[in-house]
């Protein structure tokens, strides 16, 4: 792609900019009246990068001023896109904040670069600017969520001066596989959801830009437009989507990471703890952007003990408390959502003493569901290989997506559009027996699927369910992969007595199996955290990819079943003090 073209896109996007923007009042530097001990200070800053972009930078805390500034404190900073709205609530008076507009977002010059290199530099050259400021006392932390978190956790490969601590919310470990291309697969509702947000506030401070440096404008659109580009220039996870990733962490500080079993990023805050965890992290499965469940709390009040333990020095207890603390569903998101939740502590994840249950995909009837085959999920393998056809056409994305149907908010109530009872009628399911006690499952999930396509590259999409005594089928995890990433890292791919249980898939570049051959796919589920009660059922739907999705070729598949190699089977982690095999009637499992 020319850099003619490109930047003949910015300057389309600059006079569509213009054309809409109204005028509004900059942010200049302000007292508001606020409770003891003192008003609150807020102040605008510009701060110019060794390249010469400046950044908005927003200064707050509680006055009075000392000298014409904050007094030195500790200081707390968030990095985003979106118009940041960090850290008043969580720092109270005893610490100063920071708001960053990353570069060429909101107020801030330059060309955004999608997390990037240059906004990881960006945010350690503000980090020691910040420790060197007299409103500074030395004691830096970071909070972020989603976008803000995201440019934290892809910084922290480089030494953060001054850098304590750190509370981090959803957030992904890997953009490309955590969040916009999961399993290869273009994420096209959320890709755009986000695009939309980080405009939204870069054009309501157009005016501001427009009287302060016109020629920014440029930038801006021009980083826009790159993002747009580059995002369908690199369908595979190439050296560019590696620099938008974790590479290591060189800080070693305490990072409480706030994640939620639904939200629409969840995947790589579960893998962020577990490259952090041995410096003290902390996991909160509470919610994100899938909400927070009535009665749970949510995770404002241990944010606050978090940094006053690691930027006040106050012995509080926070750091004591388990270090994975677990809200998990009890058969149905939005009910969790309404407050009927299960929890559960541990100190590592995934939980240990986990074992993952192996349920083979049988053709044999289960007279449970209204899917084209209505197959059946069992302990032991079929000797008798079968074949069971489908067609992936897009799927109902309300109930087969519950991660970004989540994030929408407008289905948080149960309805029969989150559920599965319609959408499971154009694809393949398989089902337990009813379950004869309660199961409990936390970690992630895989599918080994035995299949054959009559197409080059189409899409695998896997959903568990909860099935209600009632027939309701609720969505609990998603799996998804495009046939054209056949393969995956095993070293990279986790393992329990030699079966992969969280495969790693290869997605560095596209390689086509032949049309009607049969190839064993490994798709990874999402964690899943939910308690599957007695008397429901567990069900594995296999169908076409949500239609939030880019989709593949909807071409007619084949999945097998049964055979000298076990044919397909779902593996599901089961906590310790349950056992799926038990409940199932068979022999219970190893311990």
């Amino acid at each position: 792609m020319s850099n003619r073209f490109r930047r003949g896109v910015a300057l389309a996007l600059v006079v569509a900019l213009l054309g809409v923007v109204r005028p509004l009042p900059g942010a200049e530097a302000e007292e508001v009246p606020a409770a003891e001990p003192g008003p609150m200070v807020t102040q605008d800053l510009r701060v110019p990068m060794d390249d010469g972009v400046e950044l908005l930078v927003r200064l707050g805390g509680r006055g009075p001023l000392v000298d014409g500034h904050l007094p030195p404190r500790p200081v707390i900073a968030e990095f985003s896109p979106y118009g940041p709205g960090c850290c008043t609530e969580y720092g109270g008076p005893e610490v100063n904040h920071l708001q960053v507009h990353i570069r060429g977002t909101g107020d801030s010059d330059g060309s955004f670069d999608a997390l990037g290199p240059r906004s990881q530099d960006d945010l350690v050259q503000v980090m020691r600017w910040a420790c060197e400021q007299p409103w500074s006392n030395g004691r830096l932390g970071l909070w972020g969520f989603s976008a803000s978190a995201i440019v934290t956790y892809n910084s922290l490969h480089q030494q953060i001066p001054c850098l304590e601590a750190a509370v981090l919310g959803s957030g992904t470990h890997e953009l490309y596989r955590d969040l916009l291309y999961p399993g290869g697969i273009p994420n096209g509702l959320p890709a755009l959801g986000v695009y939309g947000l980080i405009g939204a506030p870069a054009m309501a401070l157009l005016p501001d830009r427009l009287g302060r440096a016109p020629l920014s404008l440029v930038d801006l659109a021009e980083g826009f437009a790159n993002t747009f580009v580059d995002y369908n220039l690199h369908p595979s996870l190439d050296g560019w989507w590696r620099e938008r990733g974790m590479r290591g962490d060189a800080n070693d500080v305490p990072v409480l990471v706030v994640n939620g079993f639904f939200d629409v990023e969840s995947r790589g805050a579960f893998e962020a703890f577990q490259e952090l965890r041995d410096d003290g992290a902390h996991l909160y499965v509470v919610g994100a952007h899938d909400g927070v469940p009535i009665g749970s709390g949510g995770a404002g009040d241990v944010t606050r003990r978090w940094f006053e333990r690691y930027l006040l020095d106050r012995d509080n207890g926070v750091d004591a408390e388990p270090t994975v603390q677990l809200w998990m569903a009890d058969g149905d998101r939005a009910e969790m959502l309404a407050g009927d939740f299960v929890t559960r502590t541990a100190d590592d994840w995934p939980v240990p003493g986990t074992r993952w249950t192996a349920l083979h995909l049988d053709a044999a009837t289960s007279g449970s569901a209204s899917s084209t085959n209505d197959g059946s999920l069992a302990l032991q393998p079929s000797a008798l290989p079968s074949q069971q056809p489908y067609v992936p056409l897009p799927s109902l994305p309300t109930a087969t997506d519950p991660h970004t149907t989540s994030l929408l908010g407008v289905f948080n109530g149960s309805t029969e559009l989150t559920h599965m009872d319609d959408a499971e009628r154009l694809g393949l399911s398989y089902t337990t027996p009813p379950l004869q006690e309660d199961v409990w499952t936390a970690g992630p999930a895989s599918l080994e699927l035995a299949l054959t396509s009559t197409a080059a590259e189409t899409d695998l999409y896997a959903v568990i369910s909860d099935v209600w005594p009632d027939g309701s089928v609720h969505p609990m995890a998603v799996g998804r992969l495009r046939t054209s990433y056949p393969d995956i890292v095993p070293e990279r791919s986790r393992t329990s007595r030699g079966e992969v249980i969280q495969p790693y898939g290869d997605f560095s570049e596209k390689r086509f199996v032949l049309p009607g051959t049969e190839h064993r796919y490994f798709v990874e589920f999402w964690p899943i955290g939910n308690r599957f009660q007695a008397g429901h059922r567990l069900r594995l739907h296999v169908i076409g990819a949500s239609g939030y999705h880019l989709p593949g070729t909807p071409a007619p598949n084949l999945v097998r079943t049964g055979g000298a190699d076990g044919g397909s089977v779902l593996r599901v982690p089961v906590l310790p003090g349950s056992d799926l095999r038990r409940a199932l009637g068979g022999t219970p499992g190893p311990r």
